[in-house]
């Protein structure tokens, strides 16, 4: 029935099935010819035109379909049988199966008879006897390319729409590690993640470095991190944890040598990641190791300002300010704090007969004699020139004296061990200066007493030390 007029039977041509036949006319009805003529062109040009053509009865039950395979479901077989049976999820938004009003352009989800889902895009409008609905007739064409395109192009102006959204963020940052933390924040709330870190192999069997981290459940997912990151591939890798996190790791090697990680997690019973949340991550991992290299860049940059580029000692600035922190602490803790000022002697001499390249290695060794003769919460400083400087914390100038006759006793072998027969042989001046707890002795005054100490051994003829005996006044 359509609009209250009973439709003709036709036989099923160019891929057409049809349920049931009518007779209701003579052969020879001119009447009947014209409508089996019309119905036959208009089934044709569905045939041509559309992926999926139906019709319903008033139970839902397909009495029409064209062509002869739909979505991989062969017509006839599907003749009679429910068309609920095509619909991919029940109660959905739209039932191009079960219209009340004529509809266009409306998307759908049907079964394909592998299983597989496809997208087809109807018009379709119910049957009416009257006004009771009897049945349903519509076309639909298959989307399925389009909507993937077209979910593809979401997917990536989203991506981008985050990465912009993260580049604009980290824009307002200055430091590196803020600039880090910004984008952990972001990936989190862009991905639905419980948490997200930035790691760093150490020598095994160490656990990670864990250089950054935002969210909670580290630790649950960190003992499984070490092998994906050891993995040679660059591309996101996702795995489960034994409790049920789903981890997301993309590894990435920085310029500077450096083996990192993005890692993000969800929480047990959360989805999967998808093809879509590996290629976010790996294009934030683009940006992590941008900002690792900016980190390291930054260390450089406050090293470099830090210490003497020949020896890497602290410089005098950096050894003065550190001086200032060091003597209001031992202050405060009622503990003495002494200074050992040294001066190589005979530097000039070696510099003129052998040359700076010679000097520069005197230079060296003796900044690697100081280190080992100190302890790890000592301070080292190359002064300038061929001048030195220890503190020592808690130590008194009994406890600096013998480093000095050590230092006295071992620089000079080393020296001529080291350098090349042509060298002056040298040693070394030290004076020693100890600042009493409370006594408001600043450092300039100090350095003053321990600087006169070394040369009061100078003049007494070198490689040797003493001890300021000054008081030092309140």
């Amino acid at each position: 029935m359509m609009n209250g007029t009973t439709m003709p039977p036709i036989a099923p041509e160019l891929g057409i099935a049809q349920a049931g036949t009518e007779s209701h006319r003579p052969e020879g009805d001119p009447l009947r010819a014209a409508l089996l003529d019309s119905r036959q062109r208009w089934r044709t040009l569905v045939a041509m035109a559309a992926d999926f053509a139906f019709e319903t009865d008033a139970q839902g039950r397909f009495v029409f379909v064209s062509p002869e395979t739909v979505l991989g479901w062969p017509a006839a077989a599907l003749l009679g049988q429910p068309a609920d049976l095509l619909l991919a999820a029940t109660g959905a938004a739209f039932d191009p199966f079960h219209p009340t009003v004529t509809a266009r352009s409306r998307r759908a989800w049907l079964k394909r008879a592998d299983g597989r889902l496809a997208c087809l895009s109807f018009a379709c409008a119910p049957l009416l006897d009257g006004s009771t609905i009897v049945g349903s007739r519509g076309v639909a064409q298959d989307v399925s390319a389009e909507d993937l395109r077209e979910a593809e192009t979401a997917a990536t102006l989203r991506r981008g729409e985050v990465i912009e959204h993260i580049l604009w963020q980290m824009r307002q940052e200055i430091l590196a590690p803020r600039m880090m933390q910004v984008v952990l924040a972001e990936l989190i709330a862009a991905l639905g993640a419980d948490g997200a870190a930035v790691i760093t192999l150490i020598p095994a069997p160490d656990p990670l470095a864990v250089l950054h981290q935002a969210g909670k459940g580290l630790a649950a997912v960190l003992p499984m991190l070490r092998p994906m990151l050891e993995a040679e591939a660059s591309d996101p890798a996702a795995a489960t944890s034994q409790a049920g996190h789903k981890v997301l790791t993309c590894p990435s090697d920085t310029r500077f040598g450096e083996r990192a990680g993005l890692t993000l997690w969800r929480e047990p019973g959360d989805r999967d990641w998808d093809e879509d949340d590996r290629l976010l991550v790996s294009a934030a991992a683009a940006l992590i190791r941008v900002v690792l290299e900016h980190e390291a860049i930054q260390r450089e940059l406050a090293r470099q300002a830090r210490t003497d580029p020949l020896t890497g000692l602290l410089n005098r600035r950096s050894f003065l300010e550190e001086m200032h922190r060091r003597v209001d602490r031992l202050d405060r803790e009622g503990q003495t704090g002494t200074l050992l000022f040294m001066d190589l002697d005979h530097f000039k001499r070696l510099n003129d007969s052998c040359g700076h390249e010679v000097g520069d290695d005197a230079l060296i060794l003796a900044a690697d004699i100081l280190r080992a003769s100190v302890r790890p919460t000592d301070l080292v400083a190359r002064l300038g020139g061929d001048e030195f400087a220890t503190w020592m914390d808690g130590s008194d100038e009994m406890t600096a004296a013998e480093r000095a006759e050590r230092l006295r006793l071992e620089a000079p072998s080393a020296f001529a061990r080291t350098l090349p027969p042509c060298a002056t042989p040298l040693s070394i001046s030290i004076g020693i200066a100890t600042r009493q707890p409370g006594s408001g002795e600043d450092i300039d005054s100090i350095m003053r007493r321990a600087d006169m100490a070394m040369y009061e051994v100078k003049r007494a003829g070198r490689g040797h030390w003493q001890v300021s005996q000054d008081e030092a006044s309140p």
